[in-house]
């Protein structure tokens, strides 16, 4: 992503976060809490390399969530000449550190299967069954 981005500086400003996994045809779902990091530079280059050149492009021209006046100047400004798209300075990658997650099983008659993982310590993690 952009850093300068506005989730990158909300990202910034507070970095707990929590992502939902969603099987609604299974009645299943995942939810993991934790504290997003941004990875390291060299990561964000492999996976930038790794990328379409269109995305590349993309993320080089792009001044992600700011005001564009018009749709010419982002096109206009996509031609480099079949060089290599060099990572923009701005650019990287972010992984969530889990602190818990919690696995939900839909039942009938709303009697579900609810399990939550916590982080306690260095690796160790305890299991609690929740309330439906």
């Amino acid at each position: 992503t952009n850093y300068n981005s506005k989730k990158g500086q909300q990202l910034d400003e507070n970095s707990q976060v929590a992502m939902l996994f969603p099987w609604l045809p299974l009645e299943r779902q995942i939810k993991i809490t934790g504290t997003a990091e941004k990875i390291s530079v060299e990561q964000s280059a492999k996976y930038f390399a790794s990328r379409p050149r269109g995305s590349q492009l993309g993320a080089w021209i792009s001044e992600q969530s700011d005001p564009l006046q018009s749709r010419k100047v982002l096109e206009a400004l996509q031609d480099l000449s079949g060089k290599d798209v060099p990572m923009p300075k701005s650019w990287g990658g972010y992984k969530v550190v889990p602190t818990s997650i919690e696995f939900w099983q839909g039942r009938e008659n709303r009697l579900h299967d609810r399990f939550r993982y916590d982080l306690s310590g260095a690796n160790d993690w305890g299991i609690t069954r929740l309330e439906p």
